[in-house]
């Protein structure tokens, strides 16, 4: 359907060599859009950048750290250099620190957050800057968390941080909405990605997730994809600061 056609598109996605963000970017291409993936690892993104364009995709990459200041500024001129243009703006870079609250240092607390919410904003804002320059309609995606909506032990900083992306999420698009850019936000369940591995590997743990998701199984990275298309697509102009719970059901539960 030609609401949900990306062709000529392009999308910066930040996250996009591995795990979520790499399953999102690779759903965005087979939609048509050319996609940028921006991190810090070159061989991660050129592994990704290789899967996508075997499959028929358009893909590139771009080298950056998101937590030095003024890379998000640069990395938005470095994709409408690389590309031309910049549409979508995907979020789904991040990392975790698993403690106690009570043994969360400020180093955690601030690379925690540093990476989820400062970055969300920062990028969102070259982003907007850039399409209100252009006079031209942006989509910015944000990936959002369970713990924007219920509470989980030993994650402070990222239940801390994914809470004010939600929150972001809702003003940015009742600021901008007037400008035409659109804010919205997915909010994956339990995936087996790198950042829940750990977690995963406790047996124990490992049932209580499985007991509380309705479908009776993990998330697939793919299963993200077609909230991500939407979310990038014609087909959600008038949807703004809204979320899509992809969680097998667990909110619901």
């Amino acid at each position: 359907m030609t609401l949900f056609d990306l062709k000529g598109r392009v999308a910066l996605v930040t996250g996009g060599g591995r795990g979520l963000g790499e399953a999102m970017a690779a759903g965005l291409a087979q939609a048509g859009a050319h996609v940028v993936l921006a991190g810090r690892s070159t061989h991660e993104l050129e592994a990704a950048v290789a899967a996508i364009r075997a499959q028929g995709g358009i893909a590139s990459y771009v080298i950056v750290d998101l937590m030095q200041d003024g890379a998000h500024e640069q990395v938005v001129r470095d994709v409408v250099a690389k590309a031309g243009r910049l549409d979508v703006l995907l979020h789904a870079a991040g990392m975790q620190v698993r403690k106690n609250a009570i043994d969360i240092t400020a180093d955690d607390w601030d690379r925690v957050t540093d990476i989820h919410l400062r970055t969300a904003f920062l990028l969102a804002q070259a982003t907007a800057r850039h399409a209100m320059a252009e006079q031209a309609a942006a989509k910015i995606i944000f990936v959002g968390s369970l713990t924007s909506h219920i509470g989980f032990r030993g994650i402070a900083p990222y239940a801390a941080a994914k809470s004010g992306v939600a929150g972001l999420a809702r003003t940015l698009a009742a600021e901008w909405a007037t400008s035409g850019i659109n804010v919205n936000t997915i909010i994956p369940g339990y995936f087996h990605t790198k950042l829940t591995g750990d977690l995963l590997a406790d047996e124990e743990k490992h049932r209580w997730v499985m007991s509380r998701i309705p479908m009776n199984r993990l998330g697939d990275p793919q299963d993200l994809a077609g909230a991500a298309v939407f979310f990038a697509s014609t087909a959600s102009d008038y949807v703004t600061g809204a979320e899509i719970r992809v969680d097998g059901g667990w909110l619901a539960s």
